[in-house]
């Protein structure tokens, strides 16, 4: 009797200690969080969003973004969604803090083949190459560079003239004040287009709760001039930009051999050797170097003007 009210005695504590064991919170230890969210259906239709008629992006909701009080947290995170069955990006979200920015020069991204990419260029775009490797979550704010689940095929116009001055906006806040942002953006697709008809952008300031930095706008994904086929990717020139088109088996004739291009990683403006601001920029904390032009286009620079 005695040793079967041992045994008993026993069996009872290893349950206790099981289930006060399985209650135990898990120990997160890093500032911030970085994670891998189930794929995220689109937070608007593209049946709702009125037809490009000239300006890059139109605002949703009276721009006002579609989070709870709850998601306003002081913690720094990013969180990218699985591709999809197509290989397509979904919503990529992050709590923006100066934790989580980038603290090295931004690498290539060249081998990532986005859905719907392909490499053409027009004389009528600005830097030629029609496509960028669009991040949905900018450089600048998470340091993410050649991630898969955070890089969409995007226009030059909708990267640089749409998406970038919303990403800057939030970067300058974020640096001057060290406060966060809640910061989201979902790609929009049609069916089982492989290129996003556009983004959706989303941003709230979480210490003030909006008051500096608010915004919910949708970018289109679009270029003037050319007409894409959002099913597959090609592309064609209107009847003014006829002829323009070309391969990038064709050599730029501004590429230069001799020297390294310069980039400005903050501004993701480039300078070739013999522009006013080459020299100057060789020194700058911003200088990231390329080998051609077309190595800097593909990653998304532009040309400077001088």
């Amino acid at each position: 009797m005695k040793l079967r009210n041992r045994i008993s005695a026993a069996l009872l504590t290893l349950i206790l200690v099981f289930s006060l064991g399985a209650c135990q919170p898990a120990d997160k230890t890093d500032s911030a969080v970085k994670e891998t969210a189930k794929t995220e259906t689109q937070n608007v239709s593209i049946d709702n969003i009125p037809d490009y008629s000239g300006k890059m992006y139109v605002e949703l909701n009276n721009n006002s973004p579609d989070f709870t009080s709850k998601d306003l947290k002081s913690k720094s995170y990013e969180s990218y969604s699985k591709l999809d069955s197509l290989g397509r990006c979904g919503t990529a979200q992050a709590n923006i803090g100066k934790d989580i920015m980038p603290t090295k020069k931004r690498g290539a991204i060249g081998m990532v083949k986005p859905t719907g990419w392909h490499t053409v260029k027009y004389n009528n775009v600005d830097g030629k190459y029609l496509y960028n490797r669009c991040h949905l979550i900018g450089y600048q704010l998470t340091g993410e560079n050649a991630n898969e689940k955070n890089l969409i095929t995007g226009t030059r116009a909708m990267n640089v003239d749409g998406m970038l001055p919303f990403e800057d906006m939030v970067a300058d806040y974020v640096k001057e004040t060290g406060n966060h942002v809640l910061y989201r953006v979902t790609p929009v697709y049609e069916k089982k287009d492989l290129v996003a008809k556009g983004v959706q952008m989303e941003a709230k300031s979480v210490e003030d709760k909006g008051k500096a930095v608010e915004f919910n706008v949708f970018v289109y994904n679009v270029q003037p001039g050319i007409s894409i086929d959002y099913k597959t990717g090609e592309s064609t020139a209107s009847k003014a930009a006829s002829g323009q088109k070309s391969t990038s088996s064709k050599k730029s004739s501004h590429e230069s051999t001799s020297s390294y291009i310069c980039g400005n990683s903050r501004s993701k403006v480039y300078h070739c050797p013999g522009q006013r601001d080459y020299e100057k920029m060789k020194s700058s904390k911003y200088l990231v170097k390329f080998q051609s032009e077309k190595e800097a286009q593909q990653a998304g620079y532009r040309k400077a003007k001088r």
